[in-house]
């Protein structure tokens, strides 16, 4: 599958880190689809629902014959829940529980529950989403056992079925990206955090072997769950970096970075949106965005001109965060 080169994600209108109305979520959509978006990612784990239910209302109204490209992620159940507040970095999410469960019965209902959600009649992109150890610790052999014997399967017949185009990974880490292309045949991998200004683990060993097998790969989180997204970091309160406040030496490697592209004229947020493209492999790239503002940012940001000096000097300060 073709896609462009930006796209959406859509976990901030899930209320990551803060609340975001429908109105604005629905603005937000609207805006990217008037800004020539057509790709937009989401989970059932954004906002326990939340991000699904907004895109597909907001998506019914302005896309009814479906053209704008959709990827969701399966490995997760929701179950009702009274919980309320911040859970799992979402605020004031939908009343469900998001609970781990890679197993075939589970990817089809929980594939089932997303088509309702998105008020759609198929889904573009299914993707497995979070396995590895980075979030599983001690279970994950467990729950990798389970999606290789029984889910991943599923997911093939879903699109042997033609209800969905590709079947991959969504996930925040390089190792299980490895682990899985050793085993089975995946059309794309969405890769978060794992390729940016600050992280460049994945480009030496994961693109080779994706190229070898015609995996397309997406990359997500290109600012880094925000660290990246702003100048002035240096002044800055509340960033995030891999969902959590960033410890000292990201930040000085974070501004370190700023400094660099500033000497060029160029801000970090437009350098952090353009990096993951320089590989050949990459497909296209999808920030999160609330807001008109946001998306019009994003536009700019893509289109903004960034000399090869910029890149050759990153390059040589060896701004690489090392496991």
């Amino acid at each position: 599958m073709a896609l462009p080169r930006l796209g959406m994600g859509t976990a901030a209108i899930g209320n990551l880190y803060r609340p975001v109305s429908d109105d604005a979520a629905r603005q937000t959509v609207m805006a990217a689809l008037a800004a020539g978006i057509r790709y937009f990612d989401t989970a059932p784990h954004y906002g326990f629902g939340l991000a699904e239910r907004r895109l597909g209302d907001a998506l019914a109204e302005a896309d009814p014959r479906g053209s704008a490209i959709i990827s969701t992620k399966v490995g997760r159940l929701l179950v009702p829940s009274d919980a309320t507040g911040a859970r799992h970095g979402f605020v004031d999410a939908d009343p469900f529980e998001p609970v781990f469960d890679y197993s075939a019965d589970a990817i089809r209902r929980s594939h089932e529950a997303s088509l309702r959600r998105l008020r759609r009649d198929r889904i573009d992109i299914l993707l497995a989403h979070d396995l590895g150890r980075m979030t599983h610790g001690d279970d994950h052999p467990a729950h990798l056992r389970t999606f290789l014997d029984s889910g991943y399967g599923a997911m093939r017949a879903l699109r042997e079925a033609g209800a969905v185009d590709s079947i991959g990974i969504g996930v925040n880490e390089v190792a299980i990206c490895q682990e899985l292309l050793d085993r089975v045949d995946l059309d794309v991998i969405l890769l978060a955090g794992r390729h940016t200004l600050l992280d460049r683990r994945s480009a030496a060993t994961l693109f080779e072997t994706c190229a070898k097998r015609g995996v397309s790969v997406i990359i997500g989180g290109p600012y880094n769950s925000g660290i990246l997204a702003q100048d002035g970091i240096g002044g800055a309160t509340g960033l995030h970096y891999d969902y959590r406040p960033p410890g000292p030496e990201t930040l000085a490697r974070a501004i370190r970075i700023e400094t660099i592209c500033a000497r060029f004229g160029v801000s970090l947020p437009a350098a952090a949106l353009q990096f993951p493209l320089r590989s050949p492999q990459v497909a296209a790239v999808i920030p999160g965005m609330v807001g008109p503002d946001q998306v019009a940012a994003s536009i700019a940001r893509l289109a903004t001109p960034i000399p090869d000096a910029l890149w050759a000097a990153l390059d040589e300060e060896e701004t690489v965060i090392v496991p």
